[in-house]
Order: structure tokens, then sequence, then C-alpha cells
């Protein structure tokens, strides 16, 4: 394990102490942890787009999609438990 030194001002040093101690954690315990979720954060984020970036592409390179009144209607259906149809993709008008 290598060792990184930060430069942390006194305030946001005492609000790390404080939060840790409510966490009951270390504040060393703490900092890992927070940098862990924002690493996650950010990683998912980075994922998330580039699915959106291939969605993308897709719609237009293909020119259809599923509109978005179809789109929830099937959501809530499913979300109510049943098992509707899947919505048609359709071309979008150009």
């Amino acid at each position: 394990m290598s060792t990184t030194t930060i430069r942390i001002e006194e305030a946001l040093k005492a609000r790390i102490s404080a939060a840790a101690e409510r966490a009951g954690k270390s504040s060393h315990a703490f900092i890992l942890d927070a940098l862990s979720e924002t690493l996650e954060r950010v990683e998912m984020d980075d994922a998330l787009h580039q699915i959106a970036d291939q969605r993308w592409a897709s719609l237009v390179s293909t020119g259809e999609s599923i509109g978005w009144s179809e789109a929830t209607a099937y959501l809530r259906s499913r979300a109510a438990g049943q098992k509707p149809r899947k919505p048609a993709a359709r071309k979008l008008a150009r």
C-alpha cells in the first residue's frame, strides 16, 4: 500500500474529524470511504455516458425511436406488475 500526502485546511480537517467520530470511524477510514464513494460515482457516471453515447449513435444511424407516451405507458404497466407488450420502434420524422 502506498502513501499519499494531502493538504487539508484546518476547518475541513475539523469537519472530517467530527463527521468521522459521528460515523464511528477514524478520520483516515472516513477519508478513504469518501474517496472510494466519489470514485465509484464518477465511474458509474462514465458508464452511463458511454451507454447514452451508444444509444444516441444507434438513434442517429437507424432513425428509430419509441415515443415518450408509449415508453411511459409501458414502464407504468411494468411497475404495476403487468406484462405489457414492448412498444414498437418507429422512424423519426426528419
